[in-house]
């Protein structure tokens, strides 16, 4: 793949891979987790004897997806209040893109402002 980035400095480089490092890592831990919670459901379901009710992975990584909207946008996760409307367009309009430019979905995002 071809990387048409600006050059950085060593400094810059180093900095870059650090990030690149922590998100690898924080990617790998949130899937960690998210299979944790799995197992976890399903034990605690077979011990009062509802076998196959287990959410899928899904539902959970829907959890997750909530919270970090809620962080992003500023609203308590518990309540969803509060937070920042402008942020939450932005991170609604960013999806809409991904999806438009990554899965050719057929959506118009919504306009800036």
């Amino acid at each position: 793949m071809a990387d048409n980035g600006p050059d950085l400095i060593p400094a810059e480089r180093q900095i870059a891979a650090i990030i690149s490092r922590a998100d690898r890592m924080l990617a790998a831990a949130v899937s960690m987790a998210l299979e944790k919670a799995i197992e976890q459901a399903a034990h605690d379901l077979q011990a009062i004897g509802q076998d196959g009710a287990t959410p899928v992975l899904q539902y959970f990584a829907s959890v997750v997806h909530q919270q970090m909207y809620c962080l992003m946008c500023g609203a308590d996760p518990d309540t969803l209040q509060g937070g920042d409307p402008d942020i939450a367009c932005h991170v609604i309009r960013n999806s809409q893109n991904i999806a438009k430019h990554y899965w050719s979905a057929d959506i118009e995002p919504y306009p800036a402002k």
